[in-house]
């Protein structure tokens, strides 16, 4: 999900919300995992035992997400949100364009990478979109180039 040593970006609610998924890793799917393990040890035969497989193979996942996430929380450079200026776009704000071809107003947030959500117009800054818009000040016009072309965005607004 990115290089190693790389500068993850996260806004306190990207925190909050991989914290909760840490946490939920750790105090339940553990125990559950656990327990698949232990009825599928009882099932006696591992060679042919396709629930313990599964059953180990889930563990590994589990236990890889945890370090992934707690090395993640660890290197993360948390947005403070009394830094986010709305002078330019920056990591953390929330800047409303036009779109120049569809003459439509959209409303993107930018976060990191960890955090972005495309459904909810969550975007990251590495992202094409992202990358066009961050610096950007009201007024000017941001060309992104997409496998498309080149997509044109006036910033109309910037917020926190």
């Amino acid at each position: 999900m990115g290089e190693v040593g790389k500068q993850v970006i996260l806004t306190y609610e990207g925190v909050r919300k991989l914290e909760e998924e840490l946490d939920y890793l750790k105090t339940v799917k553990r125990k559950e995992v656990t327990q698949k393990i232990k009825t599928a040890l009882s099932f006696g035969d591992l060679s042919e035992n396709s629930e313990y497989d599964e059953a180990k193979n889930e563990q590994a996942f589990v236990e890889g997400r945890v370090i992934f996430l707690e090395n993640m929380l660890k290197s993360a450079k948390v947005i403070d949100e009394d830094d986010i200026s709305t002078d330019k776009v920056s990591v953390g704000c929330i800047v409303r364009v036009k779109d120049m071809e569809f003459d439509e107003e959209v409303d993107y947030t930018i976060v990191g990478s960890a955090e972005a959500d495309p459904t909810k117009l969550k975007i990251s800054n590495e992202s094409p979109i992202g990358q066009g818009l961050i610096g950007k000040k009201v007024g000017e016009i941001a060309e992104v180039h997409v496998p498309d072309g080149v997509v044109k965005f006036k910033i109309l607004e910037i917020k926190k």
